[in-house]
């Protein structure tokens, strides 16, 4: 049998960089800026009229796609491609578990205590306030999963952005190369023109390609990934509170949890 107790803190997601797509990064670009200099003089990729092709055009044609609203909400979470929250499902399912029994054992009214330790996971938060304020079981699921829609959907516009980017980023490398073929092609006649704009027809095409594949792509890969991981912490949250407010027995909540756990992290709270 567990050993229970009124402590049923939730323990804070632990913030911190994500080396993988820090270290992907600099090694990708590291790479690509050794074979560079090994090749002959970096100053040769450095071309500020491709930049604003690729870079600038990339950005205007894909906020064209998405609302000025969307697109800028966006950007926040981009940035959990670079940081990562540990947040481990097996551990939010023992939490869940210590909480169903103590509503079990004290009952519901007794988590009025606790909630303040449970604020750090707002959806378990707002699920178990609702169970203490005597909302029905069936009703607190379907609200909490309404909301675990909405941040999937969140999450998901963000990632097509990103892939958006990643499918115009190289149409606008290919543009820059029009550009540079044509600006060359209108002045053969002046021999001192055509590095310049070779420099624009060649280079806009590469900064598309790594755009697109060393940045776009495998962030919105990353993206889905980190909201898969959330969905699942998130799930656990729902289905604990539900069991809660429906007062079922905390063995069937552990058996159900067991069910959408990965293998390797289900729990065996009372054996």
């Amino acid at each position: 049998m567990a050993d229970t107790d009124s402590n049923v803190s939730v323990g804070k997601s632990r913030s911190s960089m994500d080396l993988a797509t820090i270290v992907g990064l600099l090694a990708g670009f590291g790479l690509i800026g050794f074979a560079i200099y090994m090749g002959g003089s970096p100053a040769s990729f450095v071309n500020i009229p491709s930049v604003l092709i690729v870079v600038g055009g990339t950005i205007a044609v894909t906020m064209m796609c998405f609302s000025l609203s969307e697109f800028l909400r966006s950007f926040k979470v981009f940035a959990k491609t670079l940081s990562y929250s540990a947040r481990d499902p097996a551990e939010a399912a023992v939490q869940v578990l210590k909480i169903a029994e103590l509503a079990r054992r004290q009952g519901v009214l007794s988590l009025q205590g606790v909630l303040e330790q449970m604020q750090s996971e707002p959806l378990l938060y707002k699920g178990m306030a609702m169970v203490v304020d005597g909302t029905p079981g069936e009703e607190v699921e379907a609200i909490l999963k309404r909301d675990l829609m909405a941040t999937a959907q969140r999450h998901r516009q963000s990632a097509n952005i990103l892939r958006k980017a990643a499918e115009f980023s190289p149409a606008m490398g290919l543009i820059g190369t029009l550009i540079g073929l044509v600006q060359m092609l209108g002045n053969l006649a002046d021999p001192s023109t055509i590095g310049p704009s070779m420099a624009v027809a060649l280079l806009t095409t590469f900064y598309g390609a790594v755009l697109a594949n060393m940045v776009f792509s495998p962030m919105a890969s990353k993206l889905d990934r980190n909201s898969s991981e959330e969905g699942l912490v998130n799930s656990i949250y729902v289905m604990g509170a539900a069991s809660v407010g429906r007062q079922e027995n905390p063995r069937r909540l552990e058996m159900m949890l067991n069910s959408i756990l990965p293998p390797a992290n289900r729990v065996q709270y009372f054996d």
